[in-house]
């Protein structure tokens, strides 16, 4: 809101259609999904990266049809776009013994594999258009509460920070390198780790009160349930970092992303100058 963009609509919105994606964008953003195919298999419905961009091609075969395809490339290549996610790929894949890539990789080998499939996917959304593309890191991924609930201590984990750390340090230097090697690409890296870290660290000054406990939960049972329609919820959702076991509550939310724009340097567009446009994955920084 802050940037004078409209909120895109999730791509599986009944009322999407292309005069909603011209105006407004869409969101392909999928809980559960990740840079990897295998990423968060148990949740079965979800979106993993090569999914979306996928979809985002279908995207652009709606709008060519709506517009003409010289209008549609001009569009495409003008539009901004944000690609956020990477939590799942550690979280729900690589830190759960369930998975194969949980005893196929050392941690370096896997942010590595990490690496290479997410360069594949940017150079793919390239290669179909897209010039402006923010590419945003994890923030302290070991301070969920559901990372936080299997330690008796109920500290964070500092493995899954150092994971995240790792991961921020080779996506940057691989959004570095991309943005000066393909034509015309300005890509660039958020690093929102600093930002979260302090936050959770030091909740008051930011007017909350809790930041290691989620606000709605499943009581005794957690972190085996995470927020469903039986689960006990905390007078005051305002004063929780933590909405869920993995998800910042609108509050945070709202002052992560202020706190970011300031950070990075946005500034405000001019509606009549930018189209908003379809982002191929939007997805919360600790999903």
């Amino acid at each position: 809101d802050d940037m004078g963009l409209p909120r895109p609509p999730a791509f599986l919105d009944p009322t999407l259609n292309e005069d909603v994606i011209l105006e407004n964008g869409v969101n392909y953003a999928s809980g559960g999904g990740g840079i990897l195919n295998e990423t968060g298999s148990f949740f079965v419905q979800r979106f993993s990266l090569y999914k979306q961009i996928e979809l985002f091609k279908g995207t652009q075969d709606l709008i060519r049809t709506k517009i003409g395809d010289d209008e549609a490339d001009k569009f495409f290549k003008k539009a901004r776009y944000v690609v956020a996610l990477g939590s799942n790929d550690f979280i729900n894949n690589y830190l759960m013994p369930i998975y194969r890539d949980s005893w196929t990789y050392s941690d370096k080998s896997f942010v590595q594999y990490l690496m290479g499939t997410l360069r594949d996917q940017l150079t793919v959304l390239h290669g179909l258009g897209v010039r402006e593309l923010m590419v945003f890191g994890l923030g302290p991924m070991g301070c969920i509460p559901l990372q936080r609930v299997l330690s008796s201590s109920g500290d964070c984990q500092d493995r899954t920070n150092k994971l995240a750390l790792s991961f921020n340090q080779e996506s940057n230097k691989l959004v570095t390198e991309l943005s000066s090697r393909l034509p015309n690409a300005t890509f660039r890296f958020g690093d929102a780790y600093d930002v979260v870290n302090d936050l959770i660290t030091n909740p008051n000054k930011y007017g909350f009160s809790n930041s290691d406990s989620p606000c709605c939960s499943f009581g005794k049972i957690r972190p085996a349930l995470t927020c469903v329609p039986a689960s006990i919820l905390c007078k005051d959702r305002s004063k929780y970092v933590f909405w869920d076991e993995y998800h910042p509550s609108d509050n945070a939310n709202q002052l992560i992303a202020n706190e970011l724009i300031k950070k990075l340097g946005f500034k405000p567009i001019n509606q009549t100058e930018y189209s908003s446009s379809p982002a191929p994955a939007i997805a919360p920084t600790a999903n």
